[in-house]
C-alpha cells in the first residue's frame, strides 16, 4: 500500500506541472518507476527457486549480505532498500542527459517538486532522453547522454537490486549498494557535486571495512587504483577546465569561430593527455580507453560525481571514522550556505593524504 500511495502522489505531480514536455517527462518518470515495481521479486523467493541460475544466487547472497553490513557497521539508513530484484534487459536502469551551454561550465538544472534541482535529467526512456538532447543541441549546447547502473530515491520508494548491480563484480557490485543507500543519509537540493561526492566517499570507506571482514584487501588494493585513476583524470579535467573558464571569459571581445577552435583545441589536449595517461593503468580508466571526444557536458558530469570525495573522506578521518559522528557533521555542514560549504570542503580536501 506504501508503494501504492507514493505512486499515486507522484501522478498527482503530473496534473500539477504545466508544459507538454514536463508532463511527458513525468509520465515517463512514473512509468518507468512503476514497472521496477511490479516487476519486483523477494530476494528470498528468487534464491528459493531451483532455476535460478547459481552465479544470480551468489551475487543476490552477497547483496543481501553487503546489505546488512551496511545497516551495522556503516551506520547507513536501509529501510526496505534492496529486499527485491527485477531482471532488467538493459544494462542500465536510466540514462541521464547533461546539458552546458556552448560557452559556459555551468550545466543546465531541471528544476522537481520536493527534491529541488539537479544538473541532469533521468529517464527510463531513451527516445525521450534523445528528444530532450536535440532540443538543446538545436540551441548550441554542448550534450552528454549516459546510462545509469542505479539510481537512489531517496528513501521515497524501496529500491530494488536488478541487473544492473548483480552483473558487476562482488566488490564493485558491494561499492554501488553502500553509494546508493548514502544518499539517504543527506540530499542537498540543487548541489549535485555536494551529494555525489559524499556518497562516493562513503562507498570507498565503507567498501574498505567490507573487504577487510571479507580477507580481500588486494581487492581493496584495485579499488585504491582506480580512486587514484579517477583523481588523476579529476586533476587533468580541472586544469582544462580552468583553461576552458579563462577562454569563456573571452565571449565579449572574441568571435565565436575562434572561441570555438581554441575550445575544441583544449579539449583536444584533454583527450589527449588523458589517452597517454591511462594506457600505463592497468584496466580501463573512468573515461573509457578511447573516449570520444570530450565538451563542457562530459567534464560537468566527471567533475559533479569526484569534486568533493577527499574533503568527506577528511571529515571522516577527523571523526575518528566514527560513521555516525560523521554523518551528522555533514548533516550540519549541509545547512551551511553553499559557498562556505565549499569553502570547508576545499581545506579539508588539502588537508588529506592517501597514505596516512
Amino acid at each position: 500500500m506504501q508503494q501504492l500511495s507514493q505512486i499515486y502522489l507522484l501522478s498527482l505531480l503530473i496534473i500539477t506541472v504545466s508544459g507538454c514536455s514536463t508532463l511527458n517527462y513525468y509520465a515517463q518518470a512514473v512509468g518507468g518507476q512503476w514497472s521496477l515495481m511490479t516487476a519486483r521479486q523477494p530476494i528470498s523467493d528468487v534464491l528459493a527457486r531451483d532455476e535460478t541460475p547459481a552465479a544470480l544466487k551468489r551475487s543476490l547472497v552477497t547483496a543481501v549480505e553487503v546489505r546488512d553490513f551496511a545497516q551495522q557497521e556503516l551506520a547507513l539508513p536501509v529501510s526496505g532498500s534492496f529486499t527485491d530484484y527485477v531482471a532488467l534487459d538493459r544494462p542500465y536502469v536510466v540514462v541521464n542527459l547533461v546539458a552546458v551551454p556552448e560557452f559556459s561550465l555551468q550545466p543546465h538544472q531541471w528544476c522537481y517538486p520536493m527534491i529541488g534541482c539537479q544538473a541532469y535529467r533521468g529517464y527510463f526512456n531513451v527516445d525521450q532522453a534523445s528528444a530532450e538532447e536535440q532540443t538543446f543541441k538545436a540551441r548550441g549546447y554542448d550534450t552528454f547522454i549516459g546510462g545509469v547502473t542505479a539510481y537512489s530515491t531517496l528513501g521515497w520508494f524501496n529500491d530494488p537490486l536488478h541487473t544492473g548491480f548483480t552483473r558487476l563484480p562482488p566488490a564493485q557490485m558491494a561499492a554501488l549498494i553502500i553509494h546508493e543507500l548514502s544518499h539517504q543519509v543527506v540530499y542537498i537540493p540543487g548541489d549535485t557535486a555536494f551529494n555525489e561526492s559524499f556518497a562516493t566517499a562513503v562507498e570507498l570507506e565503507g567498501l574498505e571495512r567490507w573487504l577487510n571482514r571479507q580477507g580481500q584487501q588486494a581487492e581493496f588494493g584495485r579499488a585504491l587504483a582506480r580512486l587514484q585513476y579517477r583523481n588523476q583524470t579529476l586533476a587533468l579535467v580541472a586544469a582544462t577546465t580552468d583553461k576552458l573558464a579563462a577562454l569563456y571569459q573571452q565571449q565579449d571581445g572574441l568571435p565565436d569561430d575562434r572561441l570555438r577552435s581554441r575550445k575544441a583545441a583544449i579539449l583536444d589536449q584533454l583527450r589527449e593527455a588523458y589517452v597517454l595517461m591511462s594506457a600505463q593503468w592497468s584496466e580501463s580508466g573512468p573515461l573509457g580507453s578511447e573516449p570520444p571526444s570530450l565538451n563542457n557536458a562530459n567534464l560537468a558530469l566527471f567533475r559533479q560525481y569526484n569534486e568533493y570525495v577527499p574533503g568527506f573522506r577528511q571529515l571522516l578521518r577527523t571523526h575518528n571514522s566514527d560513521f555516525n559522528a560523521f554523518y551528522q557533521a555533514v548533516i550540519a555542514l549541509s545547512e551551511q550556505p553553499q559557498a562556505e560549504r565549499q569553502a570547508q570542503l576545499a581545506r579539508l580536501t588539502e588537508a588529506f593524504n592517501e597514505d596516512l
